[in-house]
């Protein structure tokens, strides 16, 4: 896996190296290899897996073809100690 450093932004690659490896699973990998899984237990896993996958993969295709109802939006509060909707920011001045 290969990031490129611009303008000497180490932070930032490190960010997009972290969110990379974390979309490929290695993460995940070097948490379960910490200890032994037994044969039958992977294939468990394993096999728990795909029927996560295939049933999340039959959700979206229902709810693209509208045979069930998209989960609702969530609206982000209002912020209670900010200013009220509508009025005018105060300023102020010296």
């Amino acid at each position: 896996m290969q990031v490129l450093v611009r303008d000497n932004n180490v932070e930032q690659a490190l960010k997009v190296l972290k969110k990379r490896m974390q979309r490929e699973g290695v993460f995940r990998e070097m948490k379960q290899r910490r200890a032994y899984e037994k044969p039958s237990e992977r294939k468990a896993r394993e096999h728990d897996e795909a029927i996560r996958r295939h049933r999340k993969a039959a959700r979206k295709k229902a709810q693209w073809e509208g045979l069930i109802a998209a989960p609702k939006r969530r609206v982000k509060p209002i912020n209670a100690r900010g200013p009220a909707a509508g009025s005018a920011p105060s300023f102020t001045t010296r």
